[in-house]
Parts: structure tokens; C-alpha cells; sequence
């Protein structure tokens, strides 16, 4: 199997404090890993630094077997898609924010497609066009992972995207999720949820900004 990420020897270090500290990781393509450990220990830091959102002190990650840093953000970011913990929708309607992947593609708008995708995740067509401002907490947040996944990445990584959503929406969202993965999407999922630690197929740990463990939960 090969690796999509090789992490080696990965510092962070902002304003004297140590966030990660030494970190080596390789992750093979197609796994889906699950991360947690005490709140301030890096894990969401870790993601960022996936996503290109933060920038290592020192140390190297290869992606696909080329560094990082060779790859246009631009063009990285369509390959690695992170997801916020708070939903971060733009614009007015939810059209907007479905429409964005197709803008920076330089691609007509499919609503058809859109369409499918917000049924996905037990949303109606009629959402398309719904304010922003009127969508539930649950609502926003399947917006955003569907705007990361209508044109699907090679990795995606979920940063608490389960928090505060209610048993029924968590479980859609899990579903479309496991979905994706099934089809060869390789994951990186921050939680705190108990369940999900207990059911994560391999757990990561970090603690203090050091990666602890490493264990095959099932």
C-alpha cells in the first residue's frame, strides 16, 4: 500500500510555545484515522498542518511522495479539504456556497448535482436556496461537508465536525462520511466523542503536542 502522508520530524513552535513537537507520521492511502487526546495537545494544530493552513517550525511531509511545500496551495487545497469544527458558510444562500467548488474550477454550475449531494444528507432540494442566516447549527454544518465533497478529495479532514449535532444528524453525517471512504477518500478525524474513539478502526494520540500512541482500536 503506498503512503498519501509521510510526516518526519515535525516542530511547531509559535511565540516560544511549542505546539507539535517531533511528530512522524506516514499514513497510507485510504486509511481512515481517528486522533484525539486532551483539549490544547495539537490536534486540530496537526490538521492545519496538513491543510496547509499553518506552516511547520522545522521538519518535512511528503504528499504523495512529493514535498508539501512543491505543490500550489490552490491546487493542494482541492486534494487535501479540511472541515472546521464551526461551519463556515459565506454569501447568502446555500447556492453560494455549493456554487464555490464549481467557480474555482472554472465550471458551469450543476444544480442537479447540488441537488443530489444536499439530499445526501436528508436535506431537500428546496435548500438550495435557503438564507444562511435560517439554517439550524446541524443544517450548516452538512452544508460545509457537502460544499468539501462535491468534488470529492483524495483526504479529508474533519476537525469535531460531530460536535453538538443531535443522534440523527450525527449519524447522517457518519454515513456520508464511511460513504467516501469506502470509495478510497483517505480520513483524518479529530474528535472528543467517545463513541467515535471507541469505534475508530486506528486511533492516534496526542498529548502536549507529541503523538503518544498509536493503536488499532478494532
Amino acid at each position: 500500500m503506498t503512503n498519501i502522508f509521510e510526516l518526519n520530524q515535525i516542530n511547531l513552535t509559535i511565540d516560544d510555545k511549542p505546539l507539535l513537537q517531533d511528530i512522524n507520521l506516514t499514513v497510507p492511502t485510504g486509511a481512515y484515522l481517528t486522533l484525539t487526546g486532551p483539549s490544547g495537545s495539537g490536534k486540530s494544530t496537526l490538521l492545519r498542518v496538513l491543510a496547509t493552513l499553518m506552516t511547520p517550525t522545522s521538519g518535512t511531509i511528503a504528499f504523495n511522495g512529493k514535498p508539501q511545500a512543491d505543490y500550489l496551495k490552490t491546487d493542494y487545497r482541492k486534494l487535501v479539504s479540511y472541515c472546521f469544527q464551526q461551519p463556515s458558510l459565506f454569501g447568502d444562500t446555500v447556492r453560494d456556497n455549493l456554487a464555490f467548488p464549481f467557480d474555482i474550477r472554472k465550471i458551469d454550475f450543476d444544480s442537479a448535482q447540488a441537488i443530489t449531494a444536499l439530499q445526501s444528507v436528508d436535506l431537500p432540494e428546496t435548500m438550495l436556496d435557503a438564507k444562511i442566516t435560517s439554517l439550524s447549527g446541524g443544517e450548516k454544518q452538512r452544508v460545509a461537508l457537502i460544499r468539501n465533497l462535491l468534488f470529492p478529495p483524495q483526504v479529508l479532514l474533519l476537525d469535531e465536525v460531530t460536535t453538538g449535532l443531535d443522534p440523527d444528524t450525527k449519524a447522517i453525517v457518519h454515513q456520508l462520511i464511511e460513504s467516501h471512504h469506502h470509495q478510497g477518500i483517505t480520513v483524518i478525524a479529530v474528535t472528543h466523542d467517545e463513541t467515535e474513539v471507541a469505534q475508530a478502526s486506528t486511533l492516534l494520540r496526542l498529548v502536549a503536542g507529541r503523538l503518544e500512541e498509536t493503536a488499532n482500536a478494532k
